[in-house]
């Protein structure tokens, strides 16, 4: 259902990349076919303002005089990053010193259907070609050490701002890369969370390669795990990794969802439809359907899953119906977590953790329980669980049947 961008359709260079600072700063991108003219946005003077924050806090990072760190002690290893909902091989309990863990990702730009029924499609911007990218994790005190690399065939810059991370914007100040282009960017995770990452060139070229699903998750765990309030060890069986999506397709006079050639092409049309800040679909990794029947979530009775979900740019509330977040960091793993919560909230521009131990076979529900995103949107997705019913904590005592009165 999906297909890779620039199918040898349009040349890229440095030269006529869309570059988020050029469009957001003087509205025109030089090269051929990477963007009309009649389709170049207006620039209003908060965006150009903004447009060049993330190069300037580059331009102070790379002036530094400051001492080369100190990587004595340190073990390196490789984290193999997975596609969404599953998570890398990782350690609830962090055995060992601190590692430096190098991981590797793509900003592939690639078309998806967001909703086979509609036709709806998006020139998505990724890391690793998934919506959400794909779960990092570590433990407080490592270091992230990661190689981004912009395939050759992009149109556009990219770049990434980890929450997790201190300095130069998250990163996002250090980490611009043109296609055919790589960097290294080594941070140190010194708080304990999940936390979002994403995409942000500069000025609104921000929301635009955020709400086109360039973002993800970092999970940094405390060094002895996870822990309930009295600091008895909590551990998980598997991880559900969920990253709700807010899309703004543009729309054409007759309410059919414009088609585009290249990604970057519905810039314009796409800040057009953000600017009235409702979403068409609100989804749960990328597209309406991704996590429900032959893609559902699977555990069996007694399977404790840890449940991250992941908002980048709106508050969410999610709930699963049947169960609970019988424990639930909102912040972070710092503090206690809440417990048996019916739903929790998600920040726009965060992560949160929930764990619950599936009791009942059936379907489970979980969505956000803001019912109109959820149902009408799309931000749905089942858990298929298997197991044997436990009458102590529901019976049907009577079917459904007529009565008279």
């Amino acid at each position: 259902m999906t297909k890779f961008i620039n199918p040898g359709l349009v040349k890229t260079s440095r030269r006529n990349v869309l570059r988020g600072s050029m469009l957001a700063g003087a509205a025109a991108v030089t090269g051929a076919g990477a963007m009309a003219a009649t389709h170049a946005p207006k620039i209003n003077k908060i965006n150009a303002t903004s447009s060049m924050i993330y190069k300037a806090a580059g331009e102070q990072a790379a002036d530094s005089t400051a001492e080369p760190v100190d990587l004595s002690g340190y073990t390196r290893v490789k984290q193999e990053l997975v596609s969404p909902p599953f998570a890398p091989e990782h350690e609830q309990v962090a055995t060992g010193g601190p590692k430096i863990i190098e991981i590797t990702m793509e900003t592939t730009e690639r078309l998806m259907v967001v909703d086979e029924d509609t036709g709806a499609e998006v020139w998505a911007l990724t890391y690793n070609g998934s919506v959400p990218g794909p779960l990092i994790i570590c433990h407080e005190g490592d270091m992230i050490e990661l190689t981004l690399r912009n395939p050759v065939d992009s149109m556009m810059e990219h770049n990434i701002d980890f929450h997790a991370s201190t300095g130069a914007l998250g990163g996002g100040g250090l980490t611009h890369v043109y296609p055919g282009e790589e960097t290294v960017l080594r941070w140190k995770a010194t708080k304990p969370g999940c936390f979002t990452y994403h995409c942000a060139p500069g000025g609104a070229m921000i929301p635009y390669h955020v709400t086109h699903g360039m973002n993800g998750a970092v999970m940094v765990l405390p060094r002895d795990g996870l822990k309930d309030k009295d600091g008895n060890p909590l551990q998980y069986d598997k991880i559900a990794y969920i990253g709700e999506q807010d899309y703004y397709l543009p729309m054409d006079e007759n309410g059919e969802y414009r088609k585009y050639e290249v990604a970057g092409d519905d810039y314009a049309d796409s800040l057009e439809a953000m600017r009235g800040l409702i979403p068409t679909h609100s989804v749960f990794n990328g597209a309406v359907g991704a996590l429900t029947g032959e893609h559902a979530l699977t555990a069996n009775v007694g399977e404790t899953v840890l449940m991250i979900h992941n908002q980048a740019n709106r508050d969410s509330r999610p709930h699963l119906i049947g169960g609970h977040g019988t424990y639930v960091w909102e912040s972070s793993f710092t503090d206690a977590p809440l417990r048996d919560m019916e739903t929790w909230f998600v920040r726009g521009g965060s992560a949160v953790a929930a764990m619950y131990t599936f009791e009942q076979p059936g379907v489970y529900a979980y969505l956000n329980h803001n019912l109109i995103e959820g149902v009408m949107l799309g931000a749905t997705a089942h858990f298929v669980v298997q197991g044997e019913w436990d009458n102590n904590l529901m019976e049907q005592v009577v079917a459904p049947r007529e009565f008279t009165t």
